[in-house]
Parts: structure tokens; sequence; C-alpha cells
């Protein structure tokens, strides 16, 4: 066992006496000793109750012959650390996150991990941690939270997002303001669209490394208490037979998830994670694939924002594995990779079926013939640029339009209170990509006023920061190279003409060659905001959005 190197023999006395100090008997240190890597903290309402699904945990574990220690993980909000100082550290502590498991993990070898987590850059961080360490593991979230209710109507966190828009238009008033802050979000559980967070946790389902249900079950469902049990007994016959994350996250099995993610039209911010998972792994996703595949894969499901549904409609309507069984009888899926359940995906999604056809459609009846998502190319984005076509009114598929240009997040949302924005513009949010932020800061509160104002009908947003997967609209992030590189966003100026045609993935700047290099011979990037600590780290170590803006290792 690999606990044996803390607490096997004579010169281990001392490491078995503080065992014991915790509370521990020789018959537990004797066991396979269990690392639950758990994110649950008072701030993140997906992370409330993950203690609920801790215990859980523990009681599989012991049932399967196990002794279970836990240990914590941080973790940030999305949507309260949303447009203030706190959205620059949303996407650097994914890195922070994986760091940490790793010096948990080796300082104290255990025999197998099981990671509990729900929300935002919580989960890809523990799957790189995972592929990292590659040790037996597996993955259990809190589960989705369900819909709220605001006159009769069926409302998640998107609706709170686009309130102070809509107020600001009077396209609400002051009342149903406050009765969408009351009810938007009714309990635990990761926001109820397809947002980044469920979109992750979608993806630990996808790729193997969660049991069945696991992307999909309500937070507030027994079932999900049943299902972290579970996952608490599959982590000892994944100890037993040494299964471990390599073996089942491979380049099959990454494909899955891209083929999964445009059926689903998951979070832009997949298209981030995966490939920096897919480096933990020693594997490489090219931006180019994206397209290949979404080009072959129709869109079957929409949860809001893109469409009306919601994480418990499509749990109700079959789950992830009725949408795996409609994607293989198209020929789409690799079915004979391992999985947690020591079975393959065939084995696994061989009795579903779809019970609602109205929520998982088939390929005649799909939404649209090709994916969710798509990279755009073009002067502008050479290294690609990434949109949630999903999520996009048909009006916009194919746009032309002013430049009207913001250096910050901030700029921007003034601009937009101010009526600074016109229909047709096209709004250029800048120096707020990895580097340049640092931190690649998401512009939901953008994309959200557009959308409360009912620009979202009639202007674009483009930038080289990111986007929350609650943002809807011709919303086109991760530009690379971003403007702090000195990508070709850094020198748009305001009534520049800019083409958008997300069909045929083009997003560019419509001036000469000549004119593109007089201005790099003539303006000077913005000098980059200061920072202090962790940030100035970051920066000095992040890369590109194109890599998954993982950091750069000096040794390869």
């Amino acid at each position: 066992m690999r606990s044996d190197m803390m607490k096997k023999g004579n010169t281990r006395i001392p490491h078995r006496a503080l065992l014991k100090a915790t509370g521990l008997i020789d018959d537990e240190i004797n066991l396979p000793l269990i690392g639950i890597v758990n994110a649950q903290n008072e701030v993140i309402p997906g992370h409330i109750h993950l203690d609920n699904i801790a215990e859980a945990v523990k009681s599989g574990i012991r049932i399967a012959g196990g002794t279970p220690i836990e240990f914590p993980a941080i973790g940030v909000c999305d949507g309260i650390a949303m447009n203030h100082e706190g959205m620059f550290y949303s996407l650097p502590s994914r890195e922070h996150i994986a760091d940490s498991i790793e010096i948990m993990a080796k300082a104290h070898p255990f025999d197998g991990l099981v990671f509990i987590a729900n929300c935002d850059k919580i989960v890809p961080g523990m799957l790189m941690a995972a592929l990292r360490l590659n040790v037996p593991a597996i993955f259990v979230s809190g589960g989705p939270m369900l819909p709220g209710h605001v006159k009769g109507n069926k409302i998640a966190l998107t609706g709170a997002f686009e309130a102070p828009g809509a107020l600001e238009s009077g396209k609400i008033d002051g009342e149903t303001a406050k009765a969408i802050e009351e009810h938007s979000c009714p309990g635990c559980g990761s926001c109820a669209g397809l947002f980044t967070a469920n979109s992750m946790n979608c993806m630990t389902e996808i790729l193997g490394l969660a049991l069945p249900g696991n992307g999909t079950i309500p937070a507030v469902y027994a079932e999900r208490i049943r299902l972290a049990k579970r996952t608490g007994m599959q982590i000892m016959a994944l100890v037993e037979k040494n299964i471990c994350p390599a073996d089942i996250v491979t380049k099959d099995s990454l494909y899955n998830g891209l083929v999964a993610d445009m059926a689903l039209g998951c979070s832009t911010n997949t298209i981030l994670h995966l490939p920096a998972i897919a480096h933990e792994a020693g594997l490489k996703i090219n931006l180019e694939d994206v397209n290949e595949i979404s080009n072959q894969v129709p869109h079957i499901v929409k949860i809001n924002p893109a469409g009306d549904h919601y994480i418990v409609d499509l749990h109700e309507a079959g789950g992830l594995q009725a949408v795996l069984k409609v994607l293989d009888g198209m020929g789409l899926v690799n079915t004979d990779i391992l999985t947690v359940t020591q079975k393959t995906v065939g084995e696994n999604i061989k009795d579903c079926i779809v019970l609602d056809y109205g929520v998982i459609r088939n390929k005649e009846t799909a939404y649209s013939a090709t994916g969710g998502l798509a990279v755009l190319w073009g002067n502008l984005a050479p290294e690609g640029a990434v949109v949630k076509k999903g999520a996009v009114l048909p009006e916009m598929m194919a746009h032309e339009g002013p430049a009207r240009c913001f250096d910050s997040e901030e700029e921007c949302c003034e601009a937009l209170m101010s009526g600074k924005v016109s229909a047709g513009d096209v709004v250029v949010v800048r120096y707020e990509g990895p580097k340049g932020g640092p931190g690649m800061r998401e512009m939901l509160s953008p994309t959200a006023t557009l959308a409360g104002l009912g620009l979202d009908k009639v202007c674009a947003l483009i930038t080289d920061g990111r986007f929350s997967g609650v943002s809807k609209g011709a919303s086109i992030g991760h530009i690379s190279p971003e403007a702090a590189d000195g990508g070709l966003l850094a020198y748009v100026k305001d009534d520049d003409i800019i083409e958008i045609d997300i069909p045929n993935n083009r997003l560019n700047l419509k001036i000469s060659e000549e004119e593109i290099n007089l201005r790099k011979s003539q303006m000077t990037l913005k000098p980059l905001r200061k920072v202090s600590g962790y940030l100035r780290r970051y920066r000095s170590l992040v890369t590109s959005a194109s890599k998954g803006a993982i950091f750069e290792d000096k040794d390869e």
C-alpha cells in the first residue's frame, strides 16, 4: 500500500504516534488510508453542504474496509467574486488548488483519493491534481441547485445577473427585482443552469472519473447522498485494482468529453479547462480539433442560459448516460473506455434510455446539426477565440459593427449603464486576459447588462477575458494572443469595423495590413495593472488562453 511509506515498520513509530494523536487506532491505521479532498466552505452555495457529502463518502469507505482522512481545499464563488477585484483570483485559484492538493497528497501518501467539489474552478483544479498525482481517485460533486420561481416562472442565477440592466432600462420594477434577488437561488447546490460548475461536473462523469449520475443528481435529493456512499465504496475497489486516473483519462476519453461538450453546449470555460486537464495527463487538445468535432456533433440539449431547461430536467430525462447513449447511436462515442465503475462506457450505457425527448433530442430533432461551441479565427484571433454559439440568437450569428473599446471590465460596465453603447456596436473589453488582468476575469456583468438592456439582440461583446457559463448572446472570449501580449485587440480603435461570422468561424478587424503595421509602430501597449503577492507570481508563469492558461514549465 502507498500509505506504508508513512505507517509501516519500526522506523515509522513516530509517524504512527502522530496518526494516533488524531484519534486513529491500530485497526484503522492498518487499513488502506483514503484521502478525502473536501472543498466545503460557508461562502459558496454549491459547497455549504459538502460536509454531508463527505460524511456519506466516509461511510462508504468504512463499509468497504478503508479508513477515511479528510483535508480541505479552497474555493472561490465566481458569482460573488464577479465584477470586483475578487474575480482576479478565480482562475488563478485553479492552479493553487491543484498545487495544494499535490502538496498534501505527496506529503501524506494516501492509498486513494476522493475529490469532493462542486463549483467553478475547484472541479478543474481537482481534476488537474488527480492526473498529476495519478493514484486511484474518484470524484463526487455536491450536485446542482434546483431552479427558483418568480411570478410562476422558473429562474436561475442568469435572471439575477440580468436584473440590474432590466431594472435600469425599465423592463422590470423594483418589486420584481427584489423577488428575483430572493428566489433565483433557492438553496444549496451548483447554480441550476449549464454554467461552468455543472459543465465541469458533467465532465467528471463523461471522462469516466465519477459514477453515473454525478453530473446531474440535484443537491437536495437523497439520491445524491446514496451516490456519495457508493463513491466511497468504489474508491476501495479502485485501490484494490490500482486503477488510476491516467488509465481512464486518455485521448479517447477526452474526445468523448469534447463530443459531449458540443452536444450539451457547455460553458466556454470547458475549452479553457479541458486543455489544462489534458496537459496534466501528458496529452494535448488543439483548438483546431474543437471545430472539427463540433462540425460532426449535433446540439441535442439546451440548458439555461441557452434554453429553457435546467440540470434537474436533464437528470429526469435520463441524465448524461442517456445523452451518451444517443450519441453512441450516431457513432460519435468511444465506448470501450474504462471508467471508475470498472466497466466501460459501453457497459455503463447499455440499458440507458431517454425519458424525455423534449430535453434530450435525437439527430433528427436536434437544435442544430453542429455543436454548441465554436472556435473563431482571424486577424483578431490568430490563436483562436471561443463562443457558446448555442446561446447566440440567430440574428447575431453573423454581424459587422463599429468597435466600442474599453481597457477594463469596469470601464465597460460604466459605459453600458450610462447609455454609451448603441445598437449594432461591437463592445471590446481588453487587457483582461491571463496576464493582462491578470487572471482572465469573467465578463458576466457586461454580458448580463447587455441582456438586461435588451442589447444582446443587436450588440456583440469580444474580449481577451472569458465568460461565465451564465453568459449568453454573441459573447466571444479567450481572444489569443491577448492585448497584453501585443495581440491585435490592443490596437483596435473606436468605430473600427469588426466582422463576426460564427457559422464560418471568423473574427476579423476590417482594416488593411498597412494600417495594422502603422498602428503597431505608433501605438504603445497599456501599462499592466500593478499587482502583488499571488497575482504577481501568477502573471509571471501563466500562458495563453489558447493553451488552457496553464503555468509554463521552464523544464519542458
